[in-house]
């Protein structure tokens, strides 16, 4: 899992962009997980939908139990 992770990384973000420093690669990769990755990458543990979807779901049906 973690090779697939890593593999996707550098095909869709590093290997696209040139950095300056290696702090400016540092801050743009975390953006980039914590921001598209991590929230709206559709996750097949989640039955392929969105894990920002699953959540506010989850946290709608506690509301109104």
């Amino acid at each position: 899992m973690a090779e697939s992770f890593f593999s996707m990384l550098k095909n869709k973000r590093v290997d696209r962009t040139v950095y300056a420093t290696k702090s400016q690669a540092r801050s743009d990769v975390i953006r980039y997980i914590e921001g598209y990755y991590s929230s709206r990458r559709r996750h097949s543990a989640l039955g392929y939908r969105r894990p920002n979807d699953v959540h506010y779901g989850e946290q709608q049906s506690a509301l109104t139990a």
